[in-house]
């Protein structure tokens, strides 16, 4: 689809949260750092939290797979970092796990992302889809400070993205047909459920990585939310 075709058709644009909207990687590697060096771990922090992230992430791709009574985010969070410390031989109490995840909750967006959600707002409603907990997505918005229309936790879909009830209920809670949304997500596997749920999609690729051999390709590549931003405003 066009970037014409996006401004005439789409009425909804829709962000996967973490790691997209706010600085997930960024910001807990700069939490973790003084937990790790306070446990005299001489690892790398960025390493890690990409550990924690990958593992969180195959935890929670598989509850989807399983698809039976969902397991709510803050829970698979603890599990994966308890995990990753176990893995790395770091003594931690439970109290210690919870304080890592609860710190989800207060990330901070990319220095770009709020300017361009403003252009965005002006032809757009801005809502967000997340596989977070509702609680700890209303606890971040004192953090991140965007004023998004609405903010749809997966618990609404009792799945993980990519399951593709987590989109159609999305869409189904805008009150929009799912090719009028298009979905904003700097993973690729987000950007392939919800462009093979009907979506439209568009890639934020910060990472310079290529998008990878799929069917379901992104309508739009851009390297920054500003890029979008200018793309479809």
């Amino acid at each position: 689809m066009s970037n014409d075709a996006i401004k005439q058709n789409v009425k909804v644009c829709m962000f996967d949260q973490y790691g997209t909207v706010v600085d997930m990687q960024g910001g807990l590697t700069d939490m973790a750092t003084p937990f790790l060096q306070k446990k005299g771990w001489k690892g790398s922090p960025n390493s890690f939290v990409t550990w924690w992230r990958r593992t969180h992430y195959e935890n929670s791709m598989i509850d989807a797979l399983l698809h039976r009574e969902h397991t709510p985010y803050r829970e698979i969070g603890h599990r994966a970092v308890a995990h990753v410390m176990d893995r790395a031989g770091i003594d931690y109490t439970k109290d210690e796990v919870r304080y890592l995840v609860g710190e989800i909750e207060k990330l901070k967006p990319f220095p770009e992302v709020p300017p361009a959600l403003d252009k965005l707002r002006t032809k757009y409603k801005l809502v967000v889809l997340s596989n977070g907990d509702p609680d700890m997505l209303e606890a971040a918005k004192q953090y991140h400070k965007v004023p998004f229309d609405k903010v749809i936790s997966v618990a609404e879909a009792n799945s993980f993205k990519p399951h593709v009830a987590t989109y159609t209920k999305a869409a189904e809670l805008c009150g929009v047909a799912p090719d009028q949304i298009l979905f904003v997500a700097n993973h690729a596997f987000d950007c392939i459920g919800a462009k093979s749920a009907g979506m439209r999609t568009a890639f934020i690729d910060r990472r310079s990585r290529p998008f990878g051999e799929t069917p379901h390709q992104p309508d739009i590549l851009v390297p920054t939310m500003k890029d979008l931003a200018d793309a479809i405003v």
